[in-house]
């Protein structure tokens, strides 16, 4: 739907020629949602919400009403469908479609992302040694696509030996990402599944997975460890964050030393730190949070730099 509008901005609204004044009947008539009452009270204050019944996804009026506005658009700006497609054609002759990252050294390969001609989503690709070497393709998004009406990737990261890749895939398109572990050496991808994660990172043993989810709120609050092939109900809650103004999410430093865990608001921000090659201790804390104080950290030689 979201696409639709916006051609009715742009051509339906500014480019499309006006209906004659007397030609009425030409005009579709725009569906009206219903009105529901809705109050919620916050803080003391009182806020209605007569609309608030379009955000039950699973709601099959919801989605008869959604079909009506497409319907609406379609039939409202029709006559420009010739305009619309040379817009489209003007734009994309603009994109490079065939297009290749800058590859980036980690470990015995060469990474980088390369886009196809006609293809929607990136393939993620490495280079063993050289960037002479032949393409080994890592993750196709374009395949995994097939079947799926959204996808889109989130997190990832290389385990230490090169041959394991934990990465998250959206497929409804509300920000609800899933963890999955793919091995690079067979192709094959792993049982190990979990929802609702943010950040992902591998410990140093290139056994365990340090995994953040989301609650309810789409808000990064929780820090587990996962042993690979172990039960993900067996997976260890090593923090959680409970100040609701604040995110964490966890993340490998650049000299692949030490797992970071960041943990921010909008004006405050506060970090912790373990060694990768330790990866059942205890996380330290770099600095206490404090309000109107924001840092960040990086790790090299035997320093730990702080910004």
């Amino acid at each position: 739907m979201t696409s639709r509008i916006a051609f009715a901005l742009l051509a339906g609204v500014m480019l499309a020629p006006a209906l004659p004044a007397n030609d009425v009947s030409e005009v579709p008539k725009p569906p009206m949602a219903k009105k529901i009452e809705k109050k919620d009270v916050l803080h003391g204050d009182e806020r209605q919400d007569e609309y608030f019944w379009l955000r039950e996804k699973t709601n099959p009026e919801v989605r008869r009403y959604l079909d009506a506005e497409n319907t609406f658009t379609d039939a409202s700006i029709n006559e420009t469908a010739p305009l619309q497609k040379k817009l489209y054609d003007e734009i994309l002759g603009r994109i490079q479609e065939t297009d290749l990252s800058v590859p980036f050294p980690r470990g015995h390969y060469f990474y980088y992302q390369r886009t196809e001609e006609g293809k929607q989503y990136a393939i993620h690709c490495r280079k063993h040694e050289s960037l002479d070497a032949p393409e080994d393709v890592i993750l196709d998004l374009n395949e995994l696509a097939k079947g799926e009406r959204f996808m889109a990737r989130g997190d990832w990261d290389i385990s230490d030996n090169g041959n394991l890749l934990v990465y998250t895939l959206d497929t409804v398109g509300f920000r609800e990402y899933t963890l999955h572990v793919k091995n690079l050496s067979t192709g094959k991808v792993l049982a190990e599944s979990v929802p609702r994660v943010s950040s992902v990172a591998w410990a140093a043993d290139n056994r365990t997975i340090f995994y953040v989810v989301d609650d309810d709120a789409k808000r990064p609050y929780r820090l587990y460890r996962h042993k690979l092939g172990s039960p993900i109900s067996s997976d260890v809650l090593v923090y959680e964050e409970k100040d609701a103004m604040f995110t964490i999410g966890i993340a490998r430093s650049r000299s692949d030393a030490y797992l970071l865990l960041d943990s921010s608001s909008h004006t405050s921000s506060e970090w912790r730190y373990l060694k990768a090659a330790d990866p059942t201790g205890a996380f330290q804390l770099v600095a206490a949070r404090e309000k109107e104080h924001q840092y960040d950290i990086e790790h090299h030689g035997d320093l730990f730099y702080v910004r």
